[in-house]
């Protein structure tokens, strides 16, 4: 850490803060949004004081518990990967890591957006710190479908319809075809096809479709929602599906449109109905520099005063917040649609703190812990969109979404409810003004949800699995019940189907239908999006009414899945299905005979410490919290600190258990660093870390995170990132 951001601290009481926050929540948030200094930071202290030993208690209890399993797991060793899973079920709920149920409830939250009470759709996760890809997200809402087919695989490259650097006619010619057939599924027409029509208009407040001699008409009227233009001549048409929202948009002289045989340019679909602006795992915001970027951007977005400009193609581009969409309803009314996705933001979770504010309690100065920062700031921050005083607003009932992370337990969750009832206290707002999205990644959480859930009725809004994080805190949790089968294999052990179902069956139990959303986690290959179409249709079917996507062109062609699947219809039918097992759920992933080649456990090893490699050295040399980075086979996945947690968690697991030695280890670790650097050689910013391992940073962060992968507060990669990347700022 660098020693001046301990110096000439501005002093609030038992605050001392960087001066470049003070500065920028005095000059730039405060007055904005219109809430006095002194108040302000007085309020700020309060909570600080009154907040931060609950913190700690909390975290203390997870170590505790932590320490009571790992010597369980010592004194009842398993057998041919198996454990005495009666016994070990009710040691769980002696020390209280499995707590009892209580009563039948259903959630109240109230006064919630449309798009996360009614809508169901694809959702983005985006590092909020990163403007351009920010703005990108937010602007998802609505995507082109002939350009999210065209540029990717969706398109089969065959029989001449390969990407060209030109436009490929017989490519597009397939994306038209693709994208006229989901109209004829979804919007079907009483007679023909959509590749018939030559001519639309409104008559006596129908669509009426014209097919050479003929017309035809939507066999269900009530999907026509409205146009653009003339009744006679319109430039879009506006259809409805399951609430989601399609427009066919028409141009006789437009490139594509004018060679269609009713001058069809597009088709956009309502894509991206929510976005997650996120502080947290694709963020590297390690004091004070950072997060002021992560609060200033988001104070943009609040605030629809967020550009970014960009050279493309040898212009300068300012990206700003779409604007609203205006039609015409088929009675001749005005409809104005939003033009931007709904934007959620994830705070920090409970464990990290930031430098960017100490706090002394009477034992010496403390960083702040960065989850009760980001309650008291990004609140702040929304203030002006939370009064509807915006013109491009984000939520149109006055309130405000945050989600929290990496919460273990029910009493975690009740932290984050009195967190955010002293955040709505200090900025003078109305009880559950603040809305609480709970992530289900963590053990401890998904087997006693429904009490958590209980803790935050009257707020919560959202729900989710993830498997990564969830994966690597199974990891950690059993780390020495035994060795954990091969990544490939995880996802066969029965404890996953069993925690999907359950985080469903659960929040339809408390009544999440109608209230919340039921997230399912990310595709992590953002360029096989043909498979993603063949497989992510699983989660609407499950009973999700949203599931994450890595791109805005992955959120338009997600949203396909939702036409074809009605989330409502499903949540209706199974919400009275038997839950999900709880047995299956605890049952911990080990290989039962461990009896891999040595060519196998290389393969794993190799794979697991590319992946960690490619991700750390960006993190800790450049600050990027979230990119593509490309695995062994150069196929381009989408790697957080999640994903980092369960490769690192895995490799140290089978270290314990003599499954690979620490100098096996080591030798693949500075393999893969070449290959790591071998990838990025065409990027001008890179430090490569072989051959002088030593004085790589980044390096010895990775392996740091294997080796003292144990020893890491549930095998969070936070901590030793944030070290590491503090200890390059510092050096600079």
């Amino acid at each position: 850490m660098s020693q001046a951001s301990h110096t000439n601290r501005i002093q609030k009481g038992i605050l001392a803060i960087d001066p470049l926050m003070y500065d920028f929540i005095e000059n730039e948030v405060l007055p904005t949004v219109g809430v006095d200094s002194e108040s302000y930071w007085t309020g700020f202290e309060k909570v600080v004081k009154e907040l931060t030993p609950r913190n700690k208690a909390l975290l203390a209890t997870r170590d505790e518990l932590q320490a009571k399993i790992d010597q369980w797991h010592l004194d009842h060793p398993a057998k041919n990967g198996e454990i005495d899973y009666p016994v070990y079920k009710q040691f769980l709920k002696d020390i209280g890591y499995l707590l009892p149920e209580g009563e039948a409830f259903s959630v109240s939250t109230g006064i919630v957006d449309k798009e996360i009470t009614d809508i169901a759709g694809p959702q983005l996760v985006v590092p909020v710190k990163n403007a351009r890809y920010a703005l990108n997200a937010t602007n998802a809402r609505w995507g082109s479908l002939y350009d999210a087919l065209y540029g990717t695989d969706v398109i089969s490259e065959d029989n001449g319809q390969e990407t060209t650097r030109s436009y490929n006619p017989k490519r597009g010619a397939a994306v038209v075809a693709y994208a006229k057939n989901f109209l004829d599924e979804h919007f079907t027409l009483v007679s023909g096809s959509y590749s018939d029509v030559t001519d639309f208009d409104v008559i006596d407040s129908k669509l009426v479709l014209t097919q050479g001699e003929s017309t035809t008409t939507l066999q269900d009227p009530s999907k026509f929602a409205g146009y653009v233009g003339d009744t006679n001549r319109p430039t879009g048409i506006l259809l409805k599906n399951n609430n989601l929202y399609v427009e066919i948009q028409i141009d006789a002289n437009h490139p594509i449109g004018k060679d269609d045989p009713a001058f069809i340019k597009d088709v956009l679909l309502e894509s991206a109905i929510s976005v997650i602006q996120d502080c947290e795992d694709s963020v590297a915001a390690v004091d004070a520099d950072g997060k002021v970027k992560v609060y200033r951007n988001w104070l943009g977005l609040m605030n629809g005063t967020l550009a970014e400009s960009f050279e493309k193609n040898g212009k300068v581009q300012t990206r700003t917040q779409n604007p609203d969409r205006a039609y015409i309803t088929p009675e001749g009314n005005k409809l104005v649609l939003r033009g931007r996705a709904l934007l959620q933001i994830r705070n920090v979770g409970h464990l990290m703190q930031n430098p960017s504010i100490l706090v002394d309690l009477g034992d010496g100065q403390e960083e702040i812990f960065e989850g009760i920062m980001d309650a008291l700031m990004t609140p702040l921050m929304a203030l002006n969109d939370i009064k509807g005083k915006t013109e491009r607003p984000n939520s149109l009932t006055g309130s405000m979404y945050i989600v929290k992370p990496k919460m273990h337990s029910p009493d975690e969750v009740k932290f984050a409810n009195d967190l955010f009832n002293a955040s709505e206290d200090v900025l003078g707002l109305p009880r559950h003004t603040i809305k609480m999205g709970i992530m289900d990644e963590e053990r401890r959480m998904t087997v006693n949800l429904k009490e958590a859930i209980r803790q935050a009725r009257e707020r919560v809004i959202f729900i989710n699995t993830g498997f990564l994080d969830r994966t690597g805190d199974e990891i950690h949790t059993s780390m020495n019940a035994g060795a954990f089968v091969r990544k490939i294999k995880m996802k066969e052990q029965v404890w996953i189907p069993a925690y999907e179902q359950w985080n469903v069956d659960i929040g339809l139990e408390v009544g999440l239908q109608g209230h919340a959303q039921i997230g399912k986690g990310m595709w992590a290959r953002p360029d096989d999006m043909k498979e993603m179409m063949e497989v992510k249709i699983a989660h609407p079917q499950a009973g999700a009414n949203t599931a994450w996507v890595p791109s805005p062109t992955g959120a338009t062609l997600h949203s396909i899945h939702y036409h074809m699947v009605d989330v409502a219809e499903v949540q209706s039918r199974i919400k009275s299905r038997k839950r999900a097992s709880i047995d299956d759920i605890l049952t911990i992933p080990l290989a039962k005979d461990p009896d891999w080649t040595a060519e196998e456990v290389q393969n794993e090893i190799e794979n697991n410490a590319q992946g960690i490699l490619g991700y750390v050295v960006r993190w800790v040399d450049q600050g990027i919290g979230c990119s593509t980075v490309p695995d062994l086979n150069n196929v381009g996945l989408m790697e957080d600190r999640a994903t980092l947690r369960i490769s690192s968690q895995h490799i140290t697991n089978w270290l314990l258990h003599g499954i690979v030695t620490k100098e096996q280890v080591m030798k693949t670790m500075k393999r893969m660093a070449k290959v790591v650097d071998e990838q990025n050689a065409n990027d001008s910013n890179y430090t490569p870390m072989a051959p002088d391992f030593e004085y790589s940073i980044a390096f010895k962060a990775a392996c740091d995170l294997v080796f003292k992968g144990r020893e890491q507060p549930n095998g969070y990669t936070e901590p030793l990132l944030h070290h590491a990347r503090r200890a390059l700022k510092g050096s600079l």
